[in-house]
């Protein structure tokens, strides 16, 4: 159970670098970089303000906040080919969804409703 608690941290950490490092890329075009275009436009700068102390934060400071809502997978049971990422407090059905390969490696970070 430890290892496996392990593995489910350390590819937290994984997707969360990866959508950084991905982040304003044109290969992002659909992934975090959409999500948080998405969000800041249509958010409240008092929900901005709560989380991130200023009404109009910059894009890439989104990605810190954000909260691991799941991890899953379609066919295994382990259920870590798949971490979902979104912002706190229920205030969207959105997130970004990184997927990793059969080594561990991350192939796709999207976003998803």
């Amino acid at each position: 159970m430890t290892a496996m608690r392990d593995e489910i941290k350390q590819r937290e950490q994984s997707a969360r670098d990866a959508i950084k490092r991905a982040f304003s890329t044109k290969e992002d075009e659909f992934g975090a970089t959409l999500f948080v275009s998405h969000h800041l436009d249509g958010i409240e700068a008092s929900y901005w303000q709560k989380h991130l102390g200023t009404a109009n934060p910059e894009p890439r400071r989104v990605l810190d906040i954000l909260e691991l809502r799941s991890h899953w997978a379609d066919e295994e049971d382990d259920g870590i080919d798949t971490f979902d990422f979104t912002l706190p407090g229920s205030i969207t059905n959105y997130v970004i969804s990184v997927r990793f390969g059969a080594m561990g490696q991350v192939e796709k970070i999207t976003m998803e409703s």
